[in-house]
């Protein structure tokens, strides 16, 4: 029979998170209602992305191109480039967003990033040997090459990492050797192969200028299935952020939650990276800024980051699109060069022991 205690004489210690009965309601609900913001905002990020461009559109032209599409050139440009992009930046900025909070807690790394397993490297590696060996020259034939390598990659670092003995140290110490082994040999290739340099420059970059209906219709799979994974394994990546000791204690399968939050990553980024090329910084900082909102359960920190991740890309792409007009700045430098000063500042503020 459980008793109630009196508040002064509760000497409990907390419950991890995710592993009680949760917080308390108020703190639930200021939860629930700030993740409808963040949907809303949401929203309109994605309506400024349909309706600011490097071409501008009058905003009755938008409207027209979105709800009575006649084939005119405003039509096709708003209908046929600018939704696909849109959508294309939602769904891919959901997956960085979850791929880097389930990064951080697989690793138990707050400066991971999910480039941090060679997913990126893996895909880079796999799309410019496709270029250079067998001649594929099409986006969507990028795209099943350049998730094949994050997928091969991924598998690779973990056996690294030690497989079933693995740990958050050998497998971040596997990912870095086989990052700079992979992106190497891509420099290489690069350099002997001019025609490789020139059609992986934008990609490289990390892009969504060449979004369309085909990149979108074959990744978004993908993603779908990194989504619910990563959300389902919420709890355990909860204990497992606590240590290995710990986790076992509450009862979490260790070897069987971080092969799922590594497949849960490889779908997730190995999609993205795909679609987009290496889009760098969007799941290091979306999972630092969804902390000071929820607090450290995952249960609220992923479905935070797969909203806010997504808001932070389309508005660098919008931003993208306005400063260079009539050309436009690719996305990947954008969230490069908001990103450079954010890693800095959160290096700066870790002791380096902790690190």
């Amino acid at each position: 029979m459980l008793v109630e205690s009196p508040p002064e004489s509760s000497s409990a210690p907390p419950a991890a998170p995710g592993t009680g009965t949760g917080a308390r309601p108020g703190r639930q609900a200021i939860r629930a209602a700030g993740l409808l913001v963040a949907v809303g905002v949401l929203v309109l990020v994605c309506l400024a992305s349909v309706a600011i461009g490097a071409k501008s559109l009058p905003l009755s032209e938008v409207w027209h191109g979105l709800f009575h599409y006649s084939g005119g050139n405003g039509d096709v440009l708003v209908r046929d480039v600018r939704v696909p992009r849109t959508v294309l930046g939602l769904i891919v900025g959901a997956a960085l967003g979850l791929a880097g909070a389930v990064m951080q807690a697989l690793t138990r790394n707050p400066l991971a990033e999910p480039g941090l397993l060679g997913v990126n490297a893996g895909a880079a590696a796999a799309v410019v040997s496709a270029i250079t060996f067998l001649g594929v020259t099409s986006l969507t034939g990028y795209v099943w090459f350049a998730f094949g390598g994050a997928a091969v990659v991924s598998v690779a670092v973990y056996l690294l990492g030690g497989s079933r003995s693995a740990n958050p140290v050998r497998l971040a110490l596997a990912g870095t050797a086989v990052t700079a082994a992979l992106f190497g040999y891509v420099n290489a290739v690069q350099l002997l192969d001019a025609a490789a340099l020139d059609r992986l420059r934008f990609w490289t970059v990390g892009s969504l200028a060449s979004a369309n209906t085909e990149t979108v219709g074959k990744v978004w799979p993908f993603i779908a299935a990194g989504v619910v994974l990563a959300l389902l394994i919420a709890r355990p990546l909860n204990a497992l952020e606590m240590g290995d000791d710990t986790a076992k204690a509450l009862g979490a399968h260790l070897t069987r939650t971080r092969v799922l939050a590594m497949v849960a990553v490889t779908l997730l980024c190995g999609a993205a990276t795909a679609a987009c090329g290496p889009i760098v910084f969007i799941g290091l900082m979306i999972p630092h800024l969804v902390r000071t909102l929820t607090g450290p359960d995952l249960r609220w920190i992923l479905p935070y980051a797969a909203v806010l991740a997504p808001v932070l890309l389309l508005g660098a792409d919008v931003v993208g699109r306005v400063v260079a007009r009539p050309a436009e700045l690719q996305v990947g430098i954008v969230t490069a060069l908001l990103g450079g000063p954010v890693f800095i500042h959160l290096v700066r503020r870790k002791r380096m022991a902790q690190l």
